[in-house]
């Protein structure tokens, strides 16, 4: 009859196991499928590549003001008194320019015979002359910047796709780069502050709405400051503070960015992950790939950012200080 017991009691025992066991094979089949429709939706939203050429505007007689493109091409043909400028476009000299001539996401062209009067600048594109000598101002100068031509042309004509980004091929590339990139931070700044990172976890776990709030202020103070010293401050000393602030938000993105990692990667552990329960590495990586994918949505990823500078910054001005905690910080 002992025996007999015992033999039930652990058929119930391995029954248990093996329901639990089925239950997070659901939570992480779930888990798979969730992320498989954000996929898909982003893949929907995603938009298609833009127009091969863009519409040329021609612009003759005589212009007393600034001529503007937005997303088209501009041909002068006649004389502008003032400037002309071109977002995602070309700016194709004809005739007279007096005044500066600029394309952002295009290329300035002056044709044989053309005159320009003032500087030319160039984000994204090059400037052309058809003469060997360009009818310019002696005192003229020339700036240009020929890289991401397309990229820029393609912001300054659709500014939305900074929400929407296409998930070509490369995009795809560049995003498995950032998990890799992440995971090998998480994995060193963990080897080499892991009672840091365990306490960020669980304060982030613990008292998250307190770290949002200290997060807030902080960037509100540091955003106000930098603005008092570049108004009231020698040139110099603002310029060291303003280095000094951009210093303390880079450290506390890289501290907050992988303490963010580790208190999800733990969450997706417990929740869904029927292996690999109590591997760092396993949570570390799944962390990293949570927030890749977060930053990667359209439309959502300036909210998640913006939201990952707040707690991070948080996190960054409470590292040094211990909370009565709860329970035992686990990672």
């Amino acid at each position: 009859m002992m025996i007999s017991s015992l033999q039930h009691n652990n058929y119930e025992v391995s029954a248990k196991l093996l329901s639990a066991s089925v239950v997070d094979l659901f939570r992480f089949s779930a888990l798979l499928l969730w992320l498989l429709v954000i996929v898909g939706v982003v893949q929907g939203q995603s938009a298609a590549s833009g127009d091969s050429q863009a519409s040329v505007v021609e612009i003759s007689g005589l212009t007393n003001s600034t001529v503007f493109g937005m997303g088209k091409s501009i041909k002068i043909t006649g004389n502008v008194k003032q400037g002309a400028i071109a977002f995602g476009g070309d700016v194709i000299v004809a005739g007279t320019v007096e005044g500066d001539v600029a394309a952002i996401g295009g290329s300035v062209i002056q044709l044989a015979g053309a005159k320009i009067g003032g500087d030319v600048i160039v984000l994204g594109g090059t400037y052309q002359h058809l003469d060997a000598v360009p009818q310019r101002d002696s005192a003229a100068m020339t700036m240009m910047y020929a890289g991401y031509q397309e990229e820029i042309r393609n912001i300054m004509r659709s500014p939305s796709g900074l929400l929407r980004p296409s998930w070509s091929s490369g995009y795809v590339g560049v995003r498995l780069l950032a998990v890799l990139f992440w995971f090998i931070v998480a994995l060193a700044l963990t080897a080499a502050m892991p009672g840091t990172v365990s306490r960020g976890a669980a304060r982030l776990q613990l008292t998250s709405l307190r770290v949002a709030v200290i997060g807030i202020t902080g960037a509100l103070v540091v955003f106000a400051g930098v603005i008092a010293c570049l108004w009231v401050l020698p040139q110099t000393v603002s310029a060291l503070v303003g280095i000094m602030a951009l210093i303390l938000l880079l450290v506390a993105w890289l501290f907050g960015r992988v303490v963010l990692a580790a208190a999800t990667g733990k969450w997706l552990q417990r929740k869904y992950l029927p292996f690999g329960k109590h591997s760092e590495s396993v949570a570390l990586l799944l962390g990293t790939v949570f927030w890749v994918v977060l930053t990667s949505l359209p439309y959502v990823w300036p909210v998640v950012v913006v939201m990952m500078v707040v707690v991070s910054l948080g996190l960054a001005l409470t590292a040094r200080y211990r909370v009565n905690w709860r329970r035992t910080p686990s990672f």
